[in-house]
């Protein structure tokens, strides 16, 4: 077991992501905004203030300016994640699709992870799942087979999100596109290799992807089917995505899925494991509140 008690400082301040710098430009209000997100984020304080009619063009430009905040604090970008890919959420938050943030260097931690409770202003765990891209090949996938082909790994993951905006403050889609989807920390289990054929894209589909507590309750349950009718759905919304701001993914550069279970905040001394049924050896992930 690895304590962050010592990083704390990494969980309390990692959001941002990349957009297109033509957006950035149209909307020069948006400076002051990222500043004041960043210094709420930096010290686990709830984001106050931001617009009630805050449009997505602007929110995109806040989370720009985020980027060149915070990049060089918490390290380069690694890779990107996909929010509200589960109707559930969607309906939460009003919005019909999905949104996109960045994934930092030192966002990231191994299986089994102590982590304090209160590791922002509202926490949150939920069952996820990462990919690894093996080929730059993936940028032009349009097909689930296509997407196999460029990915190495699926990795067991447990995203660490924060909510983010003050209790009371209507939380709405181009508000978590300003706070990075929440971003701001996630365990990873063992990698499982990826097999690049219509059967392993099957089996992700039909997996079961379960969350326990430490008392062996089940908190979640979902099939594979819960992010966009198919997690690969959630790869080739992402690749688009990233295509319209002109970024290109990499060898080596992760993708954060989704959520296959409802948002939960975490409880002191509490403990969680996600298992990922119907996958190669039934991999899993825990992680544990302090």
């Amino acid at each position: 077991m690895i304590s962050v008690r010592k990083n704390i400082a990494v969980l309390i301040g990692l959001i941002g992501a990349l957009t297109a710098p033509a957006a950035a430009a149209s909307c020069p209000g948006a400076a002051p905004l990222a500043a004041a997100v960043a210094r709420a984020w930096e010290v686990r304080a709830p984001v106050r203030g931001l617009p009630a009619n805050l449009g997505m063009e602007q929110a995109l430009c806040i989370r720009d300016r985020l980027i060149e905040r915070l990049e060089a604090r918490f390290g380069r970008v690694i890779g990107y994640k996909a929010g509200l890919t589960n109707q559930a959420l969607q309906q939460r938050f009003g919005h019909a699709s999905p949104v996109r943030g960045a994934l930092f260097e030192k966002m990231l931690f191994p299986d089994s992870t102590e982590v304090p409770v209160r590791f922002g202003a509202r926490p949150a765990i939920e069952a996820d799942l990462l990919v690894e891209v093996g080929d730059a090949a993936i940028n032009d996938a349009s097909s689930h087979l296509d997407a196999l082909r460029a990915l190495s790994k699926v990795i067991p993951f447990i995203e660490l999100p924060d909510l983010g905006i003050a209790e009371g403050e209507p939380i709405t889609a181009p508000k978590i596109v300003a706070i990075n989807v929440g971003a701001r920390g996630g365990v990873l289990g063992k990698p499982v290799a990826v097999e690049s054929s219509q059967a392993f894209a099957d089996r992700l589909a039909a997996m079961r992807v379960v969350m326990r507590d430490e008392t062996g309750r089940e908190v979640a349950n979902s099939p594979g089917t819960a992010i966009l009718g198919h997690p690969l759905n959630a790869v080739l919304w992402l690749i688009e995505d990233l295509r319209r701001s002109e970024i290109r993914l990499k060898a080596g550069d992760v993708l954060s899925l989704g959520s296959f279970s409802p948002l939960a905040p975490p409880r002191p001394g509490g403990s969680y494991t996600v298992r990922y049924l119907g996958l190669p050896g039934e991999p899993e992930v825990s992680v544990r509140f302090e």
